[in-house]
């Protein structure tokens, strides 16, 4: 498994719904590319910076400040925390 060190953390993108909730279906110009995420591991912090993201949690990020890997077939994001925007809570 991947461990972040230090203030950076892991996160995995959502698939995008092809269809709304009301039932209506998106066209691949009609999507918009996710930036919405699920938080997969947390680095430590360190003294100066506690983190405040945990594992599971949804978050909104900056797409542009990632690092894209592949390991073990999956594809996963790496960034620092300060990066993400939001944690999307109530769902």
């Amino acid at each position: 498994m991947l461990k972040p060190l230090n203030e950076h953390v892991i996160l995995k993108k959502e698939t995008p719904e092809k269809k709304t909730k009301s039932g209506i279906i998106l066209t691949s110009k009609d999507q918009e590319s996710p930036t919405m995420a699920k938080v997969i591991a947390v680095g430590p912090g360190n003294n100066d910076y506690k983190m405040t993201v945990k594992k599971g949690d949804m978050v909104v990020f900056k797409s542009y400040a990632t690092t894209d890997i592949e390991y073990q077939g999956e594809s996963y994001l790496i960034l620092k925390e300060n990066d993400i925007l939001a944690i999307v809570e109530g769902e």
